[in-house]
């Protein structure tokens, strides 16, 4: 018998390779598969229908799925191992599906329209038809700018130093405009009947596809004069394929809190909560809202890259190898490794997760000092953490910290009142919530923490069916722009913040 399985999806027609027993969960995600409980089998957004081989129906998928689908072969992928040849048809991809599984209320409109969260790392685009809000195709990729730089600031160095802010301009117009053609044939719509394109994305990729001048985002005081609205006819972008549509990348909330953190409020309403709530999507900038309908206040945190892996000895994004869940198993660590094979090295989630289980142990004090005798955390070889590693994700979890607390106490409250955390993007739908309150990344209890996926696209696809102003002027006119450099009190958070919690009674065990 081979060690490894064929797997066939349907209707991208793709096949690939992988080891005999890998968890579904591990591969289908870069084929567009969410998993917006986290694959906790606690929702349906990971469904798959098995074509040809065989997937067992657990316990727990026959408590999520109904009799009717699981007879017709529907399996929720987060509970699902490859044993053997399958041929798999994805529930995303399906029209009427949406990719993030949120409903939404909304007002008919005529014709079709696409919406796009254009991500430094990754972009995703969804053709909707806006008289009953089904997506009709969905495309999704890596960001082509990325051989230019991994992060923003070195896309922005790129287009200063070497002169090639049109270079990235061109390479994304290009690529969102086949991404767009493919949408058109891949639905069969009528391209014509494409009324508007929305574009949400960080301050960089905002300036980056819409030409303006990105200079100003790489020195002090990092405020780029022009950061609203950008409307183009799709015509001038060079894109025929949607001939009538107006695209319109949606305005930036400040320097470096972009139109997908103003979406993010959107999909969750923020902006209309009569209790005080918050938004954190973390990244190499941590942006991070608080507030209610009476007043929002934002800002964006330094975190650095520590939640990417970047920075870490033996960091690296979430793809095959990744170390990407650490638990306690009789003392020592348990890891599950992305693809099933050989660890290479580990990325965000399972970092919060090994020094979580290093407080839990003893292996780290309170401190962050390694008490090993090696002075490093062997995880799973070769894979071990270094105590510059720890102080790495120290540094960035303080930001965040300090960032959330510093704008509750700006609006006269203290994080305890804080009713529920809205937690954005791929790494927060991914990362553990219990062990990021044990490390302090969240300080707040774990069962306020909620993951909403990919609230960006979310919000773009909320914003077709208002194409106006008005939405978001509603969130302008409550929000404020809080600047931690130059909040007096910021410093002495953020080091108050880079210790780690004392442990509680009910602290998480993994």
């Amino acid at each position: 018998m081979s060690d490894y399985v064929r797997i066939k999806l349907l209707p991208l027609d793709h096949e690939f390779t992988v080891r005999r027993g890998t968890p579904l969960q591990d591969v289908l995600f870069t084929y567009g598969v969410e998993f917006p409980c986290g694959g906790n089998a606690v929702c349906e957004g990971c469904k798959i229908k098995v074509l040809s081989g065989h997937l067992p129906l657990t316990s727990e998928q026959e408590n999520m799925l109904s009799r009717k689908e699981a007879s017709e072969g529907w399996r929720l992928a987060c509970r699902c191992r490859a044993q053997e040849d399958l041929t798999l048809e994805l529930a995303q991809w399906e029209a009427g599906v949406l990719t993030d599984e949120s409903q939404f209320e909304f007002t008919a409109r005529e014709g079709l329209g696409i919406a796009v969260d254009l991500g430094t790392t990754t972009l995703a685009a969804q053709l909707l038809d806006l008289k009953n809000g089904n997506v009709l195709a969905v495309e999704t990729g890596l960001n082509e700018q990325g051989r230019h730089g991994n992060d923003v600031m070195s896309r922005v160095f790129y287009a200063v130093t070497e002169h090639g802010q049109a270079e990235l301009e061109s390479i994304i117009r290009r690529q969102l405009g086949t991404m767009i053609e493919n949408l058109i044939k891949t639905s069969g719509a009528n391209s014509a009947s494409v009324r508007d394109v929305a574009i949400v994305g960080n301050t960089v990729m905002h300036h980056l596809f819409s030409g303006r001048d990105v200079s100003p985002l790489g020195q002090y005081p990092f405020q780029p004069p022009n950061i609203g609205l950008a409307e183009f006819p799709a015509v001038q972008l060079n894109w025929s394929m949607v001939p009538n549509a107006v695209v319109r990348f949606l305005p930036c909330m400040g320097s470096f809190v972009g139109s997908d953190v103003l979406a993010g409020i959107l999909a969750t309403n923020l902006h209309k909560s009569e209790s005080l709530v918050a938004l954190i999507d973390l990244g190499t900038n941590g942006e991070i809202v608080v507030g209610s309908r009476e007043k929002l206040l934002f800002c964006s945190t330094a975190a650095g890259p520590a939640f990417e892996g970047s920075c870490i000895s033996m960091g690296m994004r979430a793809t095959t190898g990744a170390i990407a869940q650490v638990a306690r198993d009789n003392g020592s660590f348990k890891c599950r490794v992305l693809g099933n094979v050989a660890p290479k090295g580990i990325c965000g989630s399972g970092l919060v997760d090994a020094v979580a289980v290093g407080l839990q142990s003893g292996l780290v004090r309170e401190d962050g000092n390694i008490t090993t005798e090696s002075g490093k955390l062997d995880l799973c070889p070769p894979v071990q953490l270094t105590q510059a590693d720890i102080r790495e994700l120290q540094v960035a979890k303080a930001a965040i910290a300090a960032g959330f607390r510093i704008l509750a106490k700006n609006l006269g409250a203290s994080i305890e009142d804080i009713g529920k955390v809205y937690l954005a993007g791929a790494f927060g739908n991914y990362i553990d919530r219990a062990n990021s309150h044990r490390i302090g990344l969240l300080p707040v209890p774990p069962e306020k923490i909620q993951p909403v996926g990919n609230s960006a696209l979310l919000g773009a696809k909320l914003s077709l069916f208002q194409p106006g102003n008005d939405m978001f002027s509603q969130v302008a006119d409550i929000s404020r722009h809080v600047e931690l450099n130059l909040d007096e009190e910021f410093q002495d958070t953020f080091v108050g913040e880079m210790g780690f919690p004392e442990p509680t009674s009910n602290a998480h065990s993994g």
